[in-house]
């Protein structure tokens, strides 16, 4: 790897330079050659396997834990930071730079008397959804491998700890704005030097002036709704929305009790700490813009409070347009450009309500999300029958819905690939929690792998059809319907 350390060089008091603690044993348990491009690597190896899992420096590193705070299920708290994970620098691949951070390198000065350590289950967790993401092409954070060990870590029970090495655009979150409006140490002028820096780093088409400043958040603000769009179209649960849980660039960022729909239900939540369902499936629109406007008071030193809220009023209509047009490529839903702005938005109104009756339909049949899209390739949209009628207890629901969506779609001249076109855009495979605490226990009890390996293989080509692999598309056994997972995970 080769590194460059702006952030390192630029923000000393951004940071507290600390080194990881190798962990004992170590061993590659994953390694995603899809990252490894990222960055220029190529095939895993002995050296890199010490220099990532903390037992030898790596050329170039400067091994630092960033400061930042955060609102925590709605409550502020003034000081968090990098509590488990150790940053190498930026990383200089052939399309530009990313972070490589070690989640799991023991403790921080933000560690809280923790031990800074990840837990293989956790770690494993990591690894597959990162990629599984980016496969989907949602926007996120990536990771280039999983090592374990054979540590012993106590959480609610001995485990064994391990790494998740972390590929991030950048580690900068709402909560670095945040900890340096409220800290003591000038608000102003730190505030303007991490948005300069920021805007250096990640936005060069912007200058850093009001007017930047300002296009700056108005960007801010439309990554997270295209993210959160793409979250609420493949039916992905976050679990935990803190502010310093979201990344400035709109990437999907530090995955705890994340989850994906199996049976489709507005209120999922994923994590057991969730009392309220505060971070609900359906109420990530919403936090995502409560989270912004934490985001926008943190700011009011340096960006006025009128450009501010002209930005988050963009918030609701981007989220939906983006929303609407993931939903359209899944339904094969034509669209004419040749429409007026104000024929357009009347077509998406009725676009979202025939596609919010499409999933209160399965809500109300408890049928599984993605193989109830799947069946989308399945479909002869000239013919009166439908697959997912079959499904459905309520059918004269079903045919009324199908009856619009058939006159929505109208002719469809080749309707080999129109299904063709399905299937590019609902995948066969997702990551169901079941199907990751299965490769968990294999290695758990066995020391085998192999389902892991299997699992993210198959995870990174998710449209495809692969025949010996149908079993992982079914719908869970009733064990792992629903799972909800702990911060730990």
């Amino acid at each position: 790897m080769r590194f460059k350390q702006d952030f390192f060089e630029q923000l000393d008091d951004f940071y507290t330079q600390v080194y990881p603690q190798g962990i004992s044993n170590p061993h590659w348990l994953g390694w995603s050659d899809d990252a490894a491009k990222l960055i220029g690597l190529e095939k895993p190896n002995d050296a890199l396997l010490m220099q990532l899992s903390a037992n030898a420096a790596a050329p170039g590193a400067s091994y630092y834990a960033q400061v930042y705070s955060g609102h925590q299920f709605g409550g502020y708290t003034p000081r968090l930071g990098d509590g488990r994970s150790i940053i190498l620098g930026e990383a200089i691949g052939p399309n530009g730079a990313w972070d490589v951070a070690l989640k799991g390198g023991g403790p921080t000065p933000y560690s809280r008397h923790g031990d800074g350590r990840a837990v293989m289950r956790s770690a494993v967790r990591e690894f597959l959804v990162s990629e599984a993401l980016a496969a989907l092409s949602v926007p996120t954070s990536r990771a280039l491998a999983v090592i374990g060990s054979d540590l012993p870590v106590l959480r609610e029970s001995q485990e064994t700890a391990a790494i998740t090495v972390r590929l991030a655009k950048s580690h900068i979150r709402f909560g670095h704005f945040e900890y340096f409006c409220y800290s003591e140490k000038g608000a102003p002028d730190r505030l303007t030097q991490l948005l300069n820096f920021t805007l250096a780093q990640h936005f060069p088409h912007l200058t850093a002036d009001a007017a930047g400043y300002k296009q700056w958040f108005v960007e801010v603000v439309q990554s997270t709704a295209k993210m959160i769009a793409h979250w609420q179209a493949v039916g992905f649960a976050h679990g935990v929305m803190n502010t310093d849980n979201m990344s400035i660039l709109g990437d999907t960022f530090d995955f705890g009790p994340f989850a994906f729909l199996d049976t489709f239900k507005e209120g999922f939540i994923c994590n057991h700490s969730d009392h309220d369902g505060r971070y609900a499936f359906g109420q990530q629109p919403g936090i995502g813009l409560w989270n912004l406007k934490r985001l926008a008071q943190a700011l009011t030193p340096i960006i006025p409070s009128d450009d501010l809220i002209a930005a988050l009023n963009t918030y609701q209509p981007s989220l939906i347009n983006h929303y609407v047009s993931l939903m359209r490529e899944k339904l094969g839903l034509s669209t004419d450009n040749d429409l007026d702005n104000a024929a357009q938005a009347e077509q998406e109104k009725q676009d979202l309500a025939l596609i919010s009756q499409f999933t209160v339909m399965l809500e109300n049949n408890q049928l599984d999300y993605n193989n109830s899209l799947r069946k989308m390739g399945q479909i002869d949209i000239s013919s009166q029958y439908s697959p997912l009628r079959d499904d459905m207890l309520n059918v004269s629901e079903f045919d009324r819905w199908y009856q619009a969506y058939q006159a929505r779609v109208g002719d469809v001249a080749d309707v080999a690939a129109w299904q063709q076109q399905r299937n590019r855009h609902n995948p066969k495979y997702i990551l169901r929690n079941y199907l990751a605490q299965e490769a968990i226990i294999d290695i758990e009890e066995k020391a085998d792998n192999s389902k892991l390996i299997q699992l993210q293989q198959l995870l990174t080509r998710p449209y495809d059809e692969q025949p010996d692999m149908d079993h992982y598309a079914k719908r869970p056994p009733d064990w792992g319907q629903g799972l909800v997972m702990s911060c730990s995970s």
